[in-house]
């Protein structure tokens, strides 16, 4: 038997996959993970960038429609509504996070959702569960050739690389495409990849995600009219390989309708954050709970405004030291905003990078008190990452704490009840609570629905929104 390329069996992979290759384990993580996407790209919903983005989307038209999540009445072609969408999910940096790192769902659900819609046969809730897992696994099997891959990203932001990749795949699957143009497509997606770090902490970082899902689903669409591109794209050091200087590519297993296929999220778990930041925040926000927690069991009344000085031992990562952070979006990647945050409040939430809390006068004073350390055995991966906070008070009172894995980290995953909790708790900004409770169903029994196409019709509403026909009937009424 001839070996295959690195493209050539991927292409294979992604048409030869098929729901019998689905685990039990696979569907349980990837529902979380789809049930997690929906509940933070409706919160997303609220944010200025989503506004922006919608604002500049809505001067397309075409023939086929998506809806657009949390606006009813409200189409795009589907490209932009994977668009507008994948930016939703991404805009407050409360999506999920996988290793090696990248945010693997934002580019995948909203492409593969906005795709289903407009299929003239709807898949059935086992097809979307497959090609939604396909689009994980390319991104899974592309991040592993990489060991500079395993660690924090410092050149490009990984969903823009590997996220583009994983979209194209799954909406390759969704459309049936045969092992050609399933490599047509990854090879037009690897076109439209990259995006630089240096636009994190910024409003154009979420952009990466939507263009991450725009791109994959166009690739695919232009794969099924016979585009072609580089059939050796995942080969070539020129290729896929542009965007890792230690790129060592190698072929998956052969895939067969009857063979066992070993997924990476089998073996990888998904880590799912409790508030929306970086995900090396949660290690700070854990370990200042932690100290405040001593702190005030040792002087119930004691006054916050005698810490003296807060070290902070962290990882090396420019784009996350940031000591005096002026827009949410500084302060969603700031060591030191969500350690003086936690030590204040308790906990990190939503509402913590509001205007208000930002400009406290409390929390300006306790930043100027952070000093940070970059310890050598502290590695800038969020798999061998710790933090370590120390606070000394004006008394000369020292009080500590580490943390080696915080409570939503793969390690250490959500249960299923906080899971939920946090889908309601970002739900409920958008939806009723009869719709949320559809979502929480639908998603839930995906593997057995025949027809999920009521899921986009529930992402589509919104309670403080009337549909344009409500609006019509009410001022006849």
């Amino acid at each position: 038997m001839i070996r295959k390329g690195v493209t050539e069996s991927f292409g294979a992979a992604v048409s030869c996959l098929s729901t019998s290759h689905l685990t039990d384990e696979v569907i349980r993580r990837s529902k979380r993970m789809i049930l997690d996407t929906l509940g933070v790209g409706l919160l997303g919903t609220s944010t200025p960038v989503f506004n922006t983005v919608l604002q500049c989307s809505q001067r397309q038209q075409a023939l086929e429609n998506s809806k657009v999540w949390g606006r009813p009445g409200l189409s795009l072609p589907p490209q932009y509504a994977a668009f507008v969408n994948g930016v939703a999910v991404h805009s407050m940096d409360f999506d999920d996070t996988w290793h090696p790192a990248t945010h693997p769902s934002g580019a995948v659900l909203p492409a593969v959702l906005a795709l289903a819609e407009t299929l003239p046969v709807k898949p059935s809730g086992l097809e979307l569960l497959l090609a939604f897992n396909v689009g994980i696994e390319v991104q899974g099997r592309l991040l592993r050739f990489s060991k500079e891959a395993h660690n924090i990203p410092k050149r490009f932001h990984p969903p823009a690389v590997v996220g583009v990749m994983g979209s194209a795949a799954a909406t390759a699957k969704l459309l049936g495409l045969p092992a050609a143009q399933s490599i047509a497509a990854l090879a037009i997606a690897c076109s439209s990849a990259g995006a630089p770090m240096a636009n994190a902490a910024t409003q154009t970082k979420p952009l990466h995600m939507g263009n991450a899902a725009r791109g994959g689903l166009e690739a695919s669409q232009l794969a099924l009219l016979s585009l072609e591109g580089n059939t050796q794209i995942l080969d070539l050091e020129s290729g896929f390989g542009a965007f890792y200087p230690d790129y060592v590519p190698h072929p998956l297993a052969e895939v067969t309708h009857t063979s066992h296929y070993r997924w990476v999220l089998e073996d990888q778990n998904i880590a799912q954050k409790r508030f929306p930041a970086h995900l090396g925040m949660h290690w700070v926000a854990d370990a200042a709970k932690e100290v405040r927690a001593k702190f005030l069991a040792k002087f119930p009344n004691a006054d916050l405004n005698q810490i003296k000085k807060i070290t902070l031992r962290v990882p090396t990562s420019r784009y996350v030291d940031c000591p005096l952070p002026v827009s949410e979006h500084q302060a969603r990647h700031s060591f030191q905003f969500n350690c003086c945050t936690a030590l204040l409040d308790g906990e990190v939430t939503v509402e913590s990078f509001s205007k208000s809390q930002m400009k406290r006068s409390a929390l300006k004073e306790m930043l100027l008190k952070v000093q940070l350390e970059n310890p050598q055995d502290n590695h800038s991966s969020f798999e061998k990452m710790y933090c370590e906070i120390a606070v000394e008070t004006t008394q000369g009172e020292m009080f500590t704490a580490r943390c080696n894995t915080f409570y939503g980290h793969w390690r250490k995953p959500l249960s299923h009840e906080d899971l939920v909790r946090k889908f309601r708790a970002n739900a409920s900004t958008v939806l009723s609570a009869d719709v949320m409770e559809g979502i929480i169903y639908t998603v839930d029994h995906l593997d057995t629905n025949q027809d999920c196409s009521m899921l986009w019709s529930y992402m589509h509403f919104n309670k403080h929104m009337m549909h344009r026909d409500e609006r019509r009937s009410s001022a006849l009424a």
